[in-house]
């Protein structure tokens, strides 16, 4: 079998936004709190011309979805970013096509307030077939009756599915069956059949589904209402009754004619969607309360408006911030729209929450600049100890980018001090095509790195690092679901030698560590410039009763590498070029 990805050649820019309507819709009050001075930063008002908002009567919807997707179907690493969204009513005839950078999202407090009698639609007509490079889109808070009954949303990495009620089925595979690599839902519920067919792996969380119809390596389930029983390794499912903790991502609405922030509660032992009896159950904040980020507005700007205690709502566009953005007041909410991205320059860090209770960051993308980042996100300073149990940090949706759209390094990429933080939904990407891809030329050493204690990873994708993918030091973490290819374009055996071990683990709990457990995770090696290369193990861990893991897999996709085992020194070697997973049902 091929690789998951093929590299590909320099992706098409997007085109020019030439022609799109400027939201008029504003929400211009000051904030009640803190008292302003005059020169304070005003919240609220315009969301600038790449949020579209749609209401029943708009005239030809369609034409304009159409233009977008012309522009963002090929735009790979282009700068183009949109948000779509729909005010509460019923829509017909739609299909909306998503490109990459595109989010689509309804503005009522349940997706069923928002109806498409329609489809909104990812497929990989693009790139002859094959879905596996089906990043950066997303879909939320909608309600869809699918024109066929069954919706296509075959996507890969940093594509959520969250907030949805399909009143039909929904097939996660391109047109043709093609290859795929996805994915992530939460929150949702789709009244028919899931079809996954090609996908390779997948995550559900807290949703409801009406059946599922097969799997391929590694499809995990937790709080799900209708999943399939546990059965790994054949058929690959992974299913947990319930999620242990969980916070839906807050998310963008309209209240009579005024926008609000939705902000949903905490969950213990969660099953099911959130709004399935009606209104969420959560707190909101006024457009008021937020600072609404231009591109060109920079950080010192942002640091202004958190400090006047504003939140920020960063627009669609690209951000450069020459300065660290940094969050020090708890219950703190940054969202991002339209896949809004923050590039770092001059090698700082782009943003760095304190270590205070309840931050939300949710729906952005954080791109390396050329110069080197010691860090891309900090969560909580160094040597962070607070306890927020009671009211977490939420990372959602933030998505983390080295190399692809230019040149970018960064030394670790993600770095959770903070305890009891929750990791629900990451992308942390050290990329393997585009522009700026080289193995010291995009160097990143390390993905993700927990210090923290009490952290959980709801839905991790991490890859392509030259060191550890994750590398977990706090005690009692917990990740569901972990998707993870190592870097293929290690150029020989000593690049990744490891001290005595053979190349770095994909997972690596420190020796430390006590308390530790993981739920359905794989990690896939293609080595596609020294295929000798052989990986000692997927995993790495202490062997101790209170590290503990279930249902691991490795692969070797078409025998470019093998790995000797799945995690330390127990799992059968990968062999050959069968792209079969060697599996471990549980460690120790």
């Amino acid at each position: 079998m091929p690789a998951r990805r093929s590299v590909l050649a320099a992706m098409a820019a997007a085109l020019p936004a030439a022609g799109l309507p400027a939201l008029t819709t504003t929400a211009s009050a000051a904030p009640a709190t803190p008292a302003a001075p005059a020169a304070d930063l005003p919240g609220g008002g315009d969301l600038g011309p790449n949020v579209l908002v749609f209401d029943p009567s708009t005239p030809d919807i369609q034409g304009k979805l159409d233009e977008i997707f012309r522009q963002q179907e090929r735009a790979q690493f282009g700068a183009g970013r949109y948000a779509l969204l729909f005010k509460p009513g019923t829509y017909h005839g739609l299909n909306a096509q998503l490109g990459f950078y595109t989010s689509i999202a309804g503005l009522g407090l349940s997706p069923d307030d928002t109806s498409i009698n329609g489809d909104v639609t990812v497929d990989a007509g693009w790139f002859d077939g094959n879905a596996t490079q089906n990043f950066w889109r997303s879909a939320e808070n909608l309600a869809l009756t699918p024109v066929n009954g069954t919706n296509r949303w075959a996507v890969a990495q940093a594509a959520p599915f969250r907030r949805m009620h399909i009143r039909g089925g929904l097939n996660l595979a391109p047109d043709g069956y093609g290859w795929a690599s996805g994915g992530y839902i939460a929150d949702s519920r789709i009244d028919g059949t899931v079809g996954p067919y090609s996908q390779q792996q997948w995550y559900t969380r807290d949703s409801s589904v009406g059946g599922w119809t097969n799997a391929v390596w590694n499809m995990v389930f937790s709080g799900v209402e209708g999943a399939p029983a546990q059965s790994f390794p054949d058929p690959p499912y992974t299913t947990l009754d319930t999620t242990p903790v969980s916070r839906e991502k807050p998310f963008l609405y309209l209240d009579g004619d005024a926008y609000r922030v939705f902000l949903p509660e905490k969950r213990t032992n969660a099953r099911g969607t959130t709004w399935g009896s009606g209104t969420p159950r959560g707190t909101s904040l006024p457009l008021s309360q937020f600072y609404v980020v231009k591109p060109g507005t920079g950080a010192a700007t942002m640091n202004q408006a958190l400090d006047q205690g504003l939140n920020l709502l960063l627009t669609p566009g690209i951000h450069h911030v020459d300065r660290t953005v940094e969050v020090k007041r708890a219950n703190t909410v940054v969202l991002g729209l339209g896949y809004a991205t923050l590039i770092p320059d001059n090698g700082v860090t782009a943003l760095k929450v304190a270590d205070v209770d309840g931050v939300r960051l949710a729906g952005f993308l954080i791109d390396a600049g050329p110069a080197n980042s010691a860090t891309l996100l900090e969560v909580g300073p160094e040597g962070a100890s607070a306890d927020h149990a009671a009211n977490p940090t939420t990372v959602q949706d933030v998505f983390i980018r080295i190399g692809g759209a230019g040149a970018g390094r960064a030394t670790t990429s993600m770095v959770i001090n903070s305890n009891h933080t929750i990791v629900d939904h990451t992308w942390v990407w050290r990329a393997d095509h585009g522009d700026g891809v080289g193995w010291e030329t995009n160097r990143a050493d390390y993905g993700v790195r927990v210090n923290g204690a009490d952290v959980l990873a709801t839905g991790l994708f991490v890859e392509h690092f030259n060191k550890y993918d994750v590398e977990w030091r706090g005690e009692r973490g917990r990740t569901i679901f972990f998707q993870n290819e190592k870097a293929y374009d290690a150029p020989n055996q000593a690049a990744i030698q490891n001290g005595s071990t053979k190349g770095f683990a994909a997972y690596k709990v420190a020796d430390s560590v006590t308390t530790h457990e993981g739920w359905g995770m794989g990690s896939y090696c293609y080595y596609n410039v020294d295929p000798t290369i052989r990986q000692d193990h997927g995993f790495a861990a202490p062997r101790t009763p209170g590290v503990k893991f279930h249902d691991l897999l490795v692969v070797s996709l078409s025998g470019h590498g093998q790995f000797e085992h799945v995690i330390n020194d127990t799992g059968a070697a990968t062999s050959g070029s069968d792209t079969v997973p060697s599996t471990v049902l549980s460690y120790p």
